[in-house]
Order: structure tokens, then sequence, then C-alpha cells
């Protein structure tokens, strides 16, 4: 059994050059079942309360995106050799606003998940750590 390791997104804010989002193991590892049981995924944090404030896993183009709408990043949870399985996260405007100078690392906790999220019957849910942005600040 192979290793699991964090897979980066890849850079897709024009003028960017460092990623800003990333799938830790456990993730990686919830995904690629999820992928078998729905086939290709997509993420989405919104913002506000209750269930918009969690990153939102869905079968690709369950959720609509729009201009009001970000994409952070396409990020591949392949295992090596394997064909791609590229999922992206998208923000909506309103939260990249605030979450501008941030990094996100996408984790798995136990709980419930979102009562929308592909994750809320396995008894997990999937959260947001984040850390300021290498670059950002008045010392950058």
């Amino acid at each position: 059994m192979s290793v699991i390791e964090t897979v980066s997104a890849t850079v897709t804010v024009p003028g960017e050059t460092v990623p800003r989002v990333e799938f830790l193991p456990a993730t990686v590892e919830l995904l690629r079942m999820l992928w078998g049981k729905f086939g290709p995924l997509m993420f989405h944090q919104s913002g506000g309360c209750c269930d918009g404030s969690s990153p939102m896993c869905f079968a690709a183009g369950d959720f609509l995106t729009s201009d009001r709408d970000v994409l952070l990043g396409r990020l591949d949870i392949a295992p090596t050799g394997g064909e791609p399985q590229v999922i992206d996260f998208w923000m909506s405007v309103e939260q990249f606003e605030y979450w501008s100078h941030t990094f996100l690392s996408v984790d798995v906790v136990p709980g419930r998940g979102s009562g929308f999220s592909l994750e809320a019957p396995e008894g997990k849910r999937f959260m947001i750590r984040s850390r300021l942005m290498e670059g950002f600040g008045p010392d950058a």
C-alpha cells in the first residue's frame, strides 16, 4: 500500500505564482473513495453561517459556478501513474475578498458533514485550516 501525500493545487488565479490550496492526506483518501462512488468531483467554499461556512464537495457540475466565484486551483488526487482525477476548488468572490491573504489546507475530521456535501454520510466532514500566504503583509 502506498503512502498518500498532500496534494497542492495548480495556480489558477490570474497574476499569481504560488498555489492557494492543498488537500491533506486524509482528505485525498476520502476524496478517492468519493470519486469511486460519484465520479468527478468539485469543491465550493462560500461564506456565511451553517453549511455555507464549510468547504462543500459535490459531483462535478452539481454546483453551478459563475463570475461570482473564483477558481482557486485544480488538484489531482490520482495515485502516481493513475488516470488524472482533477478536482476544481472554487470560492465565492465575497469570501475570497476576506481570505485573499490565506493559504487553505483542506482536512478531514470526524463529525457530521454539511447536508449537501458528499462526505456527510461517511461520518466525516471537510474542514479548512488556514495560514497567511508567503509574500503578503507589511513585511512582504
